[in-house]
C-alpha cells in the first residue's frame, strides 16, 4: 500500500519545515557532522540513526542523533534517517503527517514490504568513510 500525500500536506511542507521546529541547543560540531552525513545520502537510500551514530565514533547515541534530525536546516534530506528495523520514526511524531517520510521515500524508488519496514539489505547507504572526525 503506497502512503500518498494529499495537495494540501504538500502545501504545508513547502511553507513550513514539516520535520518540526525544536527549541533545544545544537549539539555543534556533532550535529553539523550529522548534517554532512544525511546531505551525502543518495535518493533512493537510507541510513540509520544508530549506523549515523557509529560513523561519529559515538559522540552521539542514535537517539541524539535523532534530536538533531528533528531540528535540521531545510536542505538536510532528513527523510532518508530510519531506525534499526528500517521503519520510519516519524510516524510517531504528532508534528509529522503520518506516512510523509515513506511518501518521500517511495518517490525516490525505495520499496517497502507490507509490515512497513523496508529491507536495510538493500536500501542502506553505506559511506566509503568508516568514521567521521567530529568538530567540537
Amino acid at each position: 500500500m503506497k502512503a500518498t500525500v494529499s495537495p494540501g500536506v504538500r502545501r504545508r511542507a513547502q511553507d513550513v519545515r514539516v520535520h518540526g521546529d525544536v527549541a533545544v541547543p545544537s549539539g555543534g560540531g556533532a550535529w553539523e557532522s550529522v548534517y554532512v552525513l544525511v546531505r551525502a545520502i543518495p535518493p533512493g537510500r537510507v541510513m540509520t540513526y544508530g549506523q549515523i551514530a557509529a560513523l561519529l565514533g559515538n559522540v552521539l547515541s542514535p537517539k541524539a542523533v535523532g534530536w538533531a534530525m528533528h531540528a535540521c536546516p531545510d536542505d538536510v534530506p532528513w527523510q532518508r534517517v530510519v531506525n534499526a528495523i528500517g521503519r520510519c520514526a516519524t510516524d510517531r511524531r504528532g508534528d509529522m503527517p503520518p506516512g510523509l517520510q515513506r511518501s518521500l521515500l517511495e518517490r525516490e524508488g525505495v520499496e517497502f514490504r507490507l509490515d512497513g519496514t523496508l529491507d536495510l539489505a538493500r536500501w542502506r547507504h553505506e559511506p566509503l568513510v568508516r568514521r567521521v572526525r567530529v568538530r567540537r
